[in-house]
């Protein structure tokens, strides 16, 4: 969420800013109106609590009981007054959160502005495109031939966009799992990833988190992930009035909720795995075939708290560590910034990762870096505490470690003309030493 004293003290800078979401700048208007109107309404309101205060007071201290009589009158006027204002400030602050809640996070300066994925910007592409002389099968025709991959019997069991991973895929899966976590709780390669982005930046690994997979209502909206229009996107169990997270970070972001962290313990990172829960709302028709879009898929997602100077700068690291861990992977990426038309609502700056798919000859995301600045932990209430006293909030990043989806990247990239194919090097030691799939 925004905050409203910033909006109320910067209104055309923000109206600017939100115009590159397609924010229309009536809605800010209607935004200050809003707030113009409940500060008013909460001054009279607190002036007759005053008053109540006051009239108390003096009640207890009057002996005259004509005086008291005209004091405990008095009391009552001003309590039916109250009464009178009240529902109207509760609404009209329930009208303005609602408005709130819908506005976008501001992108920073150096998003590009666009309407859609078309204008997302390639910084730097790595890796050799492979050439073949076969033609490269796609991941499903692999899998379905290897029997590594059954989403027929998944569809008769789950229905449509469930999976069977089998055999040797299922280790690869928990094969890239170990990968990640023995990278990200390195301190030695940490360490080297952290001075590449600034001498000073600081080097302290990841903990390591199983999170819940399920999350209470009035937590995935301080999250930024049950918003308006996005309930239709989870999977609510609704006798137990709870979610099926889409990511892991949904249920590590609040791990802080209402805490103030010591300036000492920043920065706070964490890597989660977890199964991950989504409808594709909206996606009908698209990558139906395989495993690209799913509704169950387990994710290693990267999550981190850190104080507002270092938020650009450690979402360049979360960045550099995805690269580090890909080029490990030997699979050939571009980095993309993605524009303000189709970046995350509560991203401030989003920076993706598309890996090359022979099977479908282009490149395809697979990895997000979500800068948030303070948009989440305005809701959730996660502050830090300076060294000198001072109190703000947090700044937190999310970004994705592996997928299902850069598995998809090694079946192609790594196929061999019999239908074999060759396990990465960096996944051989967590693959019972196997080094190809038959």
């Amino acid at each position: 969420m925004l905050s409203i004293k910033h909006i109320r003290e910067n209104t055309e800078e923000v109206k600017t800013a939100l115009a590159k979401k397609s924010v229309k700048p009536v809605l800010i208007d209607e935004v200050i109106a809003l707030d113009k109107k409940q500060r008013d309404l909460q001054k009279i309101v607190e002036g007759y609590r005053a008053e109540q205060n006051t009239v108390s007071e003096e009640i207890q201290r009057t002996a005259d009981n004509g005086e008291r009589n005209v004091k405990i009158n008095q009391m009552q006027t001003l309590k039916t007054e109250i009464k009178k204002l009240e529902p109207e400030l509760e609404k009209v602050s329930a009208d303005l959160r609602e408005i709130m809640l819908k506005l976008p996070n501001l992108p920073m300066a150096d998003v590009p502005v666009g309407k859609d994925e078309s204008e997302n910007q390639v910084i730097r592409k790595w890796g050799e495109i492979p050439q073949f002389d076969f033609t490269p099968k796609d991941h499903l025709e692999l899998g379905e031939a290897l029997d590594i991959i059954d989403v027929k019997t998944a569809s008769a069991v789950a229905g449509s966009r469930f999976y069977y991973l089998k055999g040797a895929l299922a280790l690869m899966e928990f094969a890239i799992a170990q990968y990640a976590f023995s990278v990200l709780t390195n301190a030695e390669i940490i360490k080297e990833i952290a001075t590449k982005i600034s001498p000073d930046f600081p080097t302290k690994p990841f903990v390591p988190v199983i999170p819940p997979v399920m999350i209470k209502p009035s937590v995935y909206m301080k999250m930024a992930r049950l918003d308006p229009g996005q309930e239709e996107e989870r999977f609510y169990i609704q006798k137990d009035d709870l979610y099926l997270i889409g990511s892991a970070e949904h249920t590590m972001g609040p791990m802080h909720m209402d805490e103030t962290i010591d300036e000492a313990r920043m920065p706070l990172r964490y890597i989660g795995f977890s199964t991950s829960f989504r409808r594709e709302a909206g996606s009908y028709g698209k990558d139906t075939k395989g495993i690209l879009r799913v509704h169950q898929f387990n994710k290693l997602e990267m999550e981190s708290f850190s104080l507002p100077e270092l938020s650009i700068k450690e979402q360049d690291f979360l960045v550099a560590l995805q690269e580090y861990m890909m080029q490990g992977l030997g699979l050939p990426y571009q980095v993309v910034m993605v524009c303000t038309g189709d970046m995350g609502g509560p991203d401030a700056r989003q920076i993706d990762i598309e890996t090359w798919m022979p099977g479908q000859n282009r490149y395809r995301e697979t990895h997000s870096a979500d800068l948030m600045t303070d948009y989440q932990s305005r809701r959730l209430n996660t502050k830090i505490k300076h060294k000198d006293g001072r109190v703000e909030l947090v700044h937190m990043n999310d970004a994705t470690a592996f997928a299902g989806r850069p598995m998809i990247a090694i079946l192609e990239n790594y196929q061999q003309k019999d239908g074999s194919i060759r396990i990465p090097e960096a996944l051989q030691p967590f693959m019972m030493g196997m080094k190809e799939i038959r």
